[in-house]
């Protein structure tokens, strides 16, 4: 039995990321990635059932990352916080923020992909989602703020979801612009300083570890 040719699958990946940068999914051309990548068709549906799926083996592991994240923020326990520690999550700084940024810059065509050219895919309706799970992170938060007395704004989870889409935007706008590290850095610093989350649900006066 011959073995398998472990070079097609980092050229398939490259070859593909490349198209469909270059097109997007519904105008990329099987035939031209398996040009590029120097392989046959019919070694490309040896592996993937066709373009959608080698696409989202493309984006697959930005998106499970991003997930993730969420998932984890989601799963603390904030009954075991102190009033300082809830408040002090409600302070959006560079250096919580910044680790965001850096996951996403090093897979920064991925994440291109994912955002702005997964239409006709079944990540086209990601961005989407994700702000719709952030929404519930953020109102879980909220809520446990609001228990406590911390938070005197009232704010719904749809207000959540309008203020977390304009947040959303504001990390993807330098992918889809393909800014440098340096310019996304200072992209950083701005959106911390433009973000005021604890404006947003009204922090008591004296109550936000600063």
């Amino acid at each position: 039995m011959s073995n398998p040719d472990k070079n097609i699958d980092p050229r398939l990946i490259a070859s593909a990321k490349a198209e469909f940068l270059e097109k997007g999914y519904l105008k990329a051309e099987l035939k031209t990635i398996c040009e590029n990548a120097d392989i046959t068709t019919g070694a490309l549906y040896k592996r993937y059932k066709g373009k959608e799926d080698l696409f989202c083996a493309v984006v697959k592991d930005i998106a499970d990352e991003l997930t993730d994240f969420v998932k984890q923020r989601r799963a603390v326990d904030l009954s075991a916080f102190t009033d300082e520690q809830i408040c002090s999550l409600w302070t959006m700084t560079y250096e919580t923020m910044l680790p965001l940024f850096k996951m996403l810059y090093d897979s920064r065509d991925s994440f291109a992909l994912l955002i702005g050219k997964a239409a006709g895919t079944r990540y086209e309706d990601f961005s989407h989602g994700y702000v719709t799970e952030m929404s519930y992170a953020y109102v879980q938060y909220y809520s446990e703020a609001r228990r406590r007395g911390l938070a005197e704004a009232k704010v719904t989870r749809e207000e959540f979801h309008v203020l977390l889409s304009s947040f959303w935007t504001c990390i993807c706008e330098p992918f889809i612009h393909g800014m440098s590290w340096n310019k996304i850095k200072e992209h950083c610093h701005t959106v911390c300083r433009f973000f005021n989350w604890k404006d947003v649900i009204m922090l008591k006066e004296g109550t936000e570890n600063v």
